[in-house]
């Protein structure tokens, strides 16, 4: 949702009503997570993807007879379905898409959602998509405060308690209730979409691999940080894809974002200055933070003199063995573009579990749930 958020609100701001598709759930094989989401607009034009192509036009079909008819639909795709299997959803996977039309009326709290993630501050939408009177009311929790609701005060607050939980997380799910927010039976489904500031990716190093691993980096939608000690190279005109060029000492910056509490557990560090004075301070720092990823550029040697140093600096084994270094995946990559992608590949295959294998020599399912 968040790829297509800004033109939804611009569609409900001009009085447009919206056919909305949102995958909901996925089993197995899924080509796109939950979240993902496709408008279908009142010309009948299609942004975004709710399946990367299998399914969009029933959902196209159906997101037009739902804006016609007013009522919602949970809708399953998949090959355990027939019609479905047929229209084209041959990856294997099941999806469950709701479908609504959104208006003015029915979320009157989206431009308040774009505000938020406009501006970086949590927020999760939290939708009814099963019950017996209630699909398509909706709460949008922020970490202190709820807007909209539903008509019961228990069920308000179990689904703003679990919301805020997801939020922190950094986790989209459906949830399950009795019909008045039990916490146990069914009766109701609540999907909980959360908005979390995007990761961020810290690049130490004006070189021209930040350049490319900052334009990826930007692509892939982290927000990227492009920090070095020497103003003449760490300049906004060399670094135009990054959201922030700073000037300062990369370990004094990164443990003043440590202590801030700007960096997380999703948090991408990749050490491209290859300079002992700047890279071995750096590393005592990020290796002993709760980070995602800290890579360091460097050939061989250079790793192995970085890592005499570092010990010498005091760090464990442990904290050692997190260092990916040298910096990336076997891809034979040479030129920084090249490298920025072999980086990035790593990033990934770390975060999700991945092996870096090429997918024709494995075997199981090629999407991970991390």
């Amino acid at each position: 949702m968040r790829d297509v958020l800004a033109e939804l609100a611009r569609r409900v701001a001009s009085g447009e009503t919206v056919g909305v598709g949102t995958v909901v759930a996925t089993f197995r094989s899924a080509p796109r997570p939950p979240g993902a989401a496709m408008l279908v607009g009142a010309d009948g034009a299609v942004v975004g993807s709710v399946s990367g192509g299998c399914v969009e036009g029933a959902v196209h079909d159906l997101a037009r007879q739902v804006v016609a008819s007013g009522a919602p639909v949970l809708q399953r795709y998949g090959v355990s379905d027939d019609d479905a299997f047929a229209i084209g959803l041959t990856c294997g996977g099941i999806i469950d898409v709701f479908v609504e039309a959104v208006d003015r009326a029915s979320f009157p709290e989206l431009p308040d959602v774009l505000a938020a993630v406009r501006a970086g501050e949590p927020v999760a939408v939290a939708t009814v998509v099963e019950h017996p009177a209630w699909v398509g009311r909706r709460l949008v929790v922020w970490p202190d405060r709820v807007a909209g609701g539903v008509p019961s005060a228990r069920a308000r607050d179990a689904i703003t308690d679990d919301a805020r939980g997801l939020l922190a997380a950094g986790r989209s799910a459906t949830l399950h209730y009795g019909p008045d927010g039990q916490r146990r039976g069914e009766g109701m489904a609540v999907f909980v979409h959360s908005f979390e500031p995007p990761p961020r990716l810290l690049v130490f190093g004006a070189i021209d691999f930040a350049a490319a691993m900052a334009r990826l980096g930007a692509f892939l939608g982290y927000r990227v940080t492009v920090c070095d000690a020497r103003p003449v190279f760490a300049t906004r005109a060399r670094f135009p894809e990054a959201d922030e060029v700073v000037v300062d000492w990369p370990h004094r910056y990164l443990r003043a974002q440590a202590e801030a509490g700007r960096v997380d557990g999703r948090t991408a560090v990749a050490v491209l200055t290859h300079d002992p004075k700047f890279d071995v301070p750096l590393l005592e720092v990020a290796l002993r933070l709760d980070l995602g990823y800290v890579g360091a550029m460097g050939s061989r040697r250079t790793h192995a003199d970085r890592l005499r140093r570092l010990r010498e600096a005091g760090l464990t084994e442990a904290e050692l063995a997190r260092l990916a270094s040298p910096i990336g995946l076997d891809l034979g990559a040479r030129t920084p573009e090249e490298t920025a992608v072999s980086i990035a590949a790593e990033i990934i295959a770390l975060r999700w579990g991945g092996g870096g294998e090429r997918l024709t020599r494995t075997d199981g399912a090629i999407h991970r749930d991390g």
